[in-house]
């Protein structure tokens, strides 16, 4: 899809390195640009989150993702679990790509990726070619939004706000690990 940057909002927001919030499978989710530091470090004061803890990767496709993963390190015996679970609400912990920026991987030699099914998410990641942070729009302790308005009440105009629904998951995605499979949190 081409587009030219000066007619989309999105993309002129994405490129100044603005945080947005924006309909997920359940929740709304905060992003930005992974690869635009600056960006991530306002999301995660945003969030009061603090930057050891890493970050979530979403994409329309698998391929978004390859910059971020080492996809040879994945297992071939876990391949077949991993990619029949997108797209859908599932992220998995995969080998974090030797350049992998720290801002989104944290302390781990893992990073957080999930291919999602949500019509909104999918457009998002097609027009701008990569993947964006997902993480949960709200601050810490607090549950997150599931409407425009909790996003208001949370961040008032400190994000920009992508309108939509949400996708129909009652919880935020299931997190497996991709080696150990182990479940790192429920939905």
């Amino acid at each position: 899809m081409t587009t030219n940057h000066s007619d989309d909002p999105f993309l002129i927001d994405f490129l100044a390195g603005k945080v947005f919030a924006y309909p997920t499978e359940a929740v709304f989710g905060l992003g930005c640009d992974p690869d635009n530091e600056q960006a991530v470090s306002k999301l995660l004061l945003l969030k009061e989150r603090d930057v050891s803890k890493g970050l979530i990767l979403v994409a329309d496709n698998y391929s978004q993702l390859l910059p971020y993963v080492n996809d040879d390190a994945i297992k071939m015996t876990k391949r077949t679990e991993i990619f029949s679970s997108w797209p859908g609400p599932v992220t998995w912990l995969l080998p974090k790509a030797k350049n992998a920026p720290a801002w989104v991987t944290g302390d781990s030699e893992f990073i957080a990726v999930r291919v999602s099914a949500h019509p909104v998410i999918k457009d998002l990641c097609s027009r701008v070619n990569k993947p964006l942070i997902s993480t949960s729009a709200n601050t810490a302790g607090n549950p997150p939004a599931l409407n425009s308005d909790e996003v208001k009440s949370y961040f008032s105009d400190q994000v920009a706000l992508i309108e939509g629904s949400l996708g129909g998951s009652l919880s935020p995605s299931k997190i497996l690990h991709g080696h150990s499979g182990q479940t790192i949190r429920d939905n």
